[in-house]
């Protein structure tokens, strides 16, 4: 079976999108896929712990000295003491590790949230291991919970005679409600007789709507745009009406905006995305390929009899350059996302050499889009 080439899967894909949204009638969004309460977010926490019960997957100690280190501060607090002159624990069941974790918005003591750990050392695996209790802090370095529990890894591998096969990652794992909330962060939801919603993305044309449909539904000059991604709204003092009238308002259905052209280029891969409102101006393109081969072939040196000499082996390189000869190409202007693609595609170039080609394009003025570069 033949495989179709690149740039014909990309226009299916693309037509078929097209297709799709033309037959589909305008969509609404709810408000709290498009905007948050400012003030209502998680916080980040962190912490320094040991992992226990490795089979024999944990730390090098030799290597690793902060990990026995650690044991022994843990078995000081523990009210065990190495005799004097005792040498380091040579310990292959430990490994030290990190834990993050994200106190969610509201988070009260007693509750539990989920962990992340993850191996500093050269711990080759984590599977099986206990967390020993680790307290989390906050950037401002007070305790807000404290972490146990066993690690669950997805992976798995296995090693003998020098071969290894290793599916996944081995040396990070999660804890499910691997966490006690231990102080909660206080959230400044009722200091105010109004409440800010902060968009996810600056649009002047979304703060403005999202304005209008309050307003309407609440009351003129119940919400004001400030600026392109804040909105003000007053709110009921009481809790509990405050609470309602929020719910109220990230279920308001909004009409989905149009978001401004952009074209996004990761240059590691490759890849190449571009969203609806992308157009293209009227332009001429010329690109050609430039090939540089470097080809190596051994010569044996073989020395005059009677000599004393060796035989040498040595490398001859070979270079040559090649480069392809490129056409001027018209490319007509494209009003839609189909056009540009069916113009890009006309080109017959990889999404390596399309790379440069949008950003020659975008210089020359003719791509009436951002081109973000990741």
């Amino acid at each position: 079976m033949k495989a179709l080439p690149y740039s014909r899967i990309v226009h299916c894909l693309v037509a078929l999108a097209t297709a799709l949204g033309l037959a589909a009638p305008a969509q609404a969004v709810r408000l709290k896929e498009i905007a948050t309460v400012q003030g209502v977010r998680s916080n980040q926490l962190s912490g320094y712990g040991l992992v226990v019960g490795l089979d024999g997957t944990g730390d090098q100690s030799t290597q690793m000295p902060f990990t026995a280190q650690a044991m022994s501060n843990y078995l000081q607090q523990a009210g065990i003491s190495l005799p004097p002159g005792t040498t380091a624990p040579q310990l292959k069941n430990v490994a030290t590790v990190v834990i993050t974790a994200q106190l969610p918005a509201f988070a009260q003591p007693g509750q539990m949230i989920d962990v992340a750990v993850s191996s500093i050392g050269n711990a080759k695996s984590l599977k099986g291991g206990t967390l020993i209790a680790t307290p989390l802090r906050g950037a401002d370095g007070e305790i807000y919970a404290l972490a146990q529990g066993n690690v669950v890894v997805g992976g798995a591998g296995a090693s003998a005679g020098g071969s290894k096969v290793q599916i996944n990652h081995l040396s990070a794992g999660r804890i499910p409600d691997g966490a006690q909330v231990e102080r909660a962060v206080p959230t400044p939801l009722h200091d105010s007789d109004t409440i800010t919603l902060g968009l996810n993305a600056s649009d002047f044309q979304a703060a403005r709507k999202v304005a209008l449909a309050i307003n309407a539904r609440s009351g003129p000059d119940t919400a004001v745009a400030l600026d392109g991604r804040t909105v003000q709204v007053r709110a009921p003092q009481d809790p509990g009406a405050r609470v309602n009238f929020i719910a109220e308002l990230e279920e308001l259905q909004l009409p989905d905006s149009t978001p401004a052209a952009k074209v996004v280029i990761n240059a590691r891969t490759g890849s190449i995305v571009l969203n609806q409102a992308v157009t293209l101006g009227p332009c001429a393109i010329a690109h050609g390929n430039l090939s540089i081969t470097i080809s190596t072939t051994p010569v044996i040196s073989q020395p005059s009899p009677l000599s004393r000499g060796v035989t040498v082996v040595a490398q001859k390189s070979d270079i040559a350059i090649q480069q392809d000869g490129g056409k001027v190409m018209q490319v007509p202007a494209s009003p839609q996302l189909a056009d540009v693609v069916r113009a890009l595609n006309t080109l017959g170039a990889t999404p390596q050499d399309l790379l440069a080609i949008l950003q020659a394009i975008k210089a020359a003025g003719a791509l009436n889009a951002e081109l973000e570069v990741i």
